[in-house]
């Protein structure tokens, strides 16, 4: 008979979020697979629990190397147990490779659900909750975060992002760029803990904020595009960036905002700016 692994959610903050469930599972498990073994050890003590099974580590520097000799355990019988620094595995933290594993093996997979620093700063955030997508961090690379931004800027889901702090600035400043400086969104920080915070306005507010330095745990939450209720040509979009650059904004703000209110992607508004000087320079 093959064993149970099992995905508990951890308080994102404050300990008294702990699912009952949690306390038990950590004194019963035969192998607790944790992302930080001394986190885990502070956990126990606030739950006052004294496990009984085997801890292990298991990171995203171990994770595909530990991953076989877990499913063996677990193919053996064993009650695994992961659990993660904060929240739920697997989202933005190590767990998938193993579940994929274990389902590739048959082997059942259960879960101990907890807080989630997403549906939290979700909630929060003011912003619809219908539909929405998590997109992670996003990449520290300038170039590379602007590229994934502009994959969903027309993307109408409410989006939720995580964050370091010693880079919200720039991610704020880039989402303001791609979106549009009044797009809105909600900075969301020390989720459940004494400093909690959420910082609620348009893209280039909370930008001109961030730049001041924030300290903490960060979830970003972003309104999704606006709905198109008409559809612009590429002249309509040309017209519209050079309003805005007589108007006194500098291209690359005004492509953005045209964009953004039209619900179109950047890199679109981008093209039809770029062709039409191309073809106003070859007119006879």
């Amino acid at each position: 008979m093959t064993g149970t692994l099992v995905l508990a959610g951890t308080p994102i903050g404050d300990i008294a979020d702990a699912p009952p469930r949690l306390a038990a599972e950590l004194a019963g498990a035969d192998v607790i697979a944790a992302e930080d073994t001394r986190r885990l050890r502070r956990l126990t003590q606030a739950l006052d629990v004294q496990p009984t099974g085997r801890v292990v580590s298991y990171f995203e520097g171990n994770e595909s190397a530990r991953t076989p000799e877990l499913v063996e355990a677990l193919a053996g019988g064993a009650r695994v147990l992961l659990v993660t620094d904060a929240g739920m595995p697997s989202v933005s933290d190590p767990g998938y490779r193993l579940v994929a594993a274990a389902v590739e093996k048959d082997i059942k997979v259960t879960a101990v659900p907890g807080p989630s620093a997403v549906l939290t700063a979700l909630a929060l955030s003011g912003l619809p909750v219908d539909r929405f997508c998590f997109e992670g961090f996003l990449p520290r690379k300038a170039g590379e975060r602007l590229s994934r931004l502009r994959e969903v800027a027309a993307e109408r889901r409410t989006l939720v992002y995580f964050e370091a702090p010693h880079r919200l600035d720039d991610t704020l400043a880039a989402m303001a760029e791609v979106f549009g400086t009044e797009r809105r969104a909600a900075v969301c920080r020390e989720l459940t803990k004494t400093y909690e915070e959420v910082k609620r306005g348009p893209l280039g507010e909370l930008a001109a904020w961030a730049a001041e330095g924030v300290r903490g745990e960060i979830t970003v939450v972003v309104e999704g595009a606006p709905e198109k209720t008409e559809v612009l040509d590429a002249e309509e979009l040309v017209r519209r960036v050079r309003v805005r650059e007589e108007a006194g904004e500098r291209r690359k703000e005004a492509i953005a905002a045209v964009a953004a209110d039209a619900g179109v992607p950047k890199r679109e508004v981008f093209d039809a700016v770029v062709a039409a000087k191309n073809a106003a320079r070859t007119a006879p």
